[in-house]
Formats: structure tokens, sequence, C-alpha cells
């Protein structure tokens, strides 16, 4: 059945229109049967990750519902990423408040279809339920790659070189120009920050090439200082940051011209799903190459050395105190 107005239908019709579709996996048997089959290649392994979003946390009611959608998943394959995977498919729990209607679920549904095809994934099933509460997405998402192969966040060791992907703050600019900041900018450098923060590139081509070579990785979702943290505590080391060394792009510059407060707030804004890792200086070379194999620039900005924690530096070598290093959930 499809519904042409605003009404939404039944449970069951709304999977039946919207999701079935997306369940393209043989083994998701279109969305017909309580679970779905799902088989890595012959010698690999499935690894498995989950990210929930809450509307008015991790995203405005006002974005549009395709971004909101793409970007749900694109966290996740942005940890599939950081470990060094290959994306298979997804399961999804959607909580719909009423007064989303069926114009918004479809622009939704759509939103997702289109980056299936991007990350040649599918969806092999979920639930959907009704809330009194906000719009809530949760997604597991799988992947695969060779047997015990697995970029963890506990392999870095004094000596390692720190690397991180793209730009950092990015998404952190464009949320503050959603809140209002930045009236200065062009649209152009507007458009840019706030595209970031809506909709997020997991570095699906970089993260497979990093394995053998990297010894720790996550992506930046909290904080880069936040994230670098949790390999920090993992491997039981001290990270150190050079603030000249990290990567920021001309529009974040444009919207945070004070560069103590640029550089301060752009390693601790979350959101950026950059591949931030470690690896030994005799990798340079291999991941000069991974990086022009990828088109995606990748910046060496900091060390890993004995003793625990992070720390940021200023341009003058000295230790930048930073009182909060990402965004805190609890």
């Amino acid at each position: 059945m499809t519904n042409s107005g605003s009404e939404r239908p039944g449970e069951f019709e709304l999977i039946a229109e919207l999701f079935a579709p997306l369940a393209t996996a043989p083994g998701a048997f279109g969305l017909t049967d309580d679970a779905a089959v799902v088989a890595p290649p012959a010698g690999h392994e499935l690894v498995v990750t989950m990210d929930a979003l809450i509307e008015g946390v991790h995203f405005f009611a006002s974005d549009p519902p395709d971004l909101i959608a793409r970007k749900a998943l694109r966290v996740n394959l942005s940890d599939l990423a950081a470990k060094g995977c290959a994306p298979l498919g997804y399961l999804m729990a959607l909580s719909i408040p009423r007064k989303l209607e069926m114009s918004w679920l479809r622009a939704f549904a759509r939103g997702l279809a289109e980056d299936q095809q991007i990350f040649g994934i599918s969806l092999f099933g979920g639930d959907t339920t009704a809330t009194p509460g906000p719009l809530t997405i949760a997604i597991t998402a799988s992947g695969h790659l060779p047997v015990g192969r697995m970029l963890r966040r506990s392999g870095a060791k004094p000596g390692d070189v720190v690397f991180v992907s793209g730009t950092i703050g990015d998404a952190g600019g464009g949320l503050a120009c959603l809140k209002g900041e930045g009236a200065h900018l062009s649209n152009i450098d507007r458009d840019h920050l706030v595209r970031r923060f809506q909709l997020p590139e997991p570095r699906t081509s970089l993260g497979p090439s990093l394995i053998g070579v990297a010894s720790a990785s996550l992506d930046v979702s909290d904080g880069l200082l936040a994230d670098l943290g949790h390999i920090a505590a993992a491997s039981a080391v001290r990270v150190v940051v050079e603030a000249e060394r990290v990567p920021l792009s001309p529009a974040l510059i444009a919207l945070w011209p004070q560069a103590k407060e640029r550089i301060v707030r752009a390693v601790t804004a979350g959101d950026d799903y950059e591949i931030a890792f470690t690896a030994p200086p005799s990798s340079r070379a291999t991941i000069v190459a991974a990086s022009a194999r990828a088109g995606l620039p990748v910046a060496e900005i900091g060390r890993v050395e004995t003793g625990q924690g992070v720390t940021l530096l200023d341009n003058g070598g000295q230790e930048s105190p930073v009182n909060r290093r990402g965004y805190v959930h609890f």
C-alpha cells in the first residue's frame, strides 16, 4: 500500500514501501523474515559497530531528512573505515515521532538508498517503532577484513608518529554557523562548514590501506584530542600533538580568525569523522602513497612518547592547556 498524503500507514506497510527496497542483499530476504544471513568473503571476518543519533543532540530537526539518514549511516561507516574494514551492510532501529509525515520519511529513505549505491551496501533489517520523544536512529553496521587484521586502539608505541586525514574542526565550525556564528563568512565557506557537519565523509578509501601500516587507529567523532586520548589510554602511552601541524581548512580559518581560539576549538570539536592513527616513522612513504591513492590528504601532527594522556603543544613548543578535550556524552 502506498500512502500519497501526509498520513502514515501501518508499520508493515511502511516497511514494505520505504525499507524493503533497501534490502538488496540476498540474505536480507526483502525484510520478510525476522533475521538476515550475512557471510563475509572467505578468509575474512565480520566487524560490527553501532552508533545512535538523536534529534536535538546529533542533528537539528530542521536538517534535510536525506542528510539526516546519510549522516546516521556514514558515522557507522566511518568507524568501520578506521578499523580497516570494507563495509557490507547495516541494521537500523528507527523510533519515529508522530509529527513526521510520509513525505519526510520518503526523503529519509531516499537518502539511505543514495548512500547504499555510493558505498555498495545493503540494509539487512531492523525495527521501526513510534515514539512520543525525539527521532532516534540507531544503526549497527558490519564490515569485513582479513582474519586477525583489524586496526585497534591499543597498538601505539613510543617513537610512533601521529597522523590524521583531511582537515580538523570543520564540522564544529559548521555547527557553530548553524547556531548563529559566521555572519562574516562567504556563502561558499559557510556552506562548506555546514555540509561537513551535516554530511560526514567516511574515509573508506583510506582505512583498508592502513592495515599492516598503522599501529593504532580510530575515527575522530568526539574531538581530535579526546579520541587520541582513547589511543593513549588503550596503548598506555602519551600522545603529543603539535598545534601548528593540525590541518585546518581555509573556511575554518576564516570563521575563527584568532589563532589560539581556533586551534583549541578545532581539536576539541566533534563530528569530523576523519581517521587519526599512529604508525612507525619507517611507514611515512607508505602512508604518503596510500594518501595519494585515496585522493585524501594525510598530515603528520605529532608523536607517541612514554607516559600517559594527550598533550597539545603551541607554536612555541609549550604545553597548551585545554579544559575540555572533546564532546562529553554524560
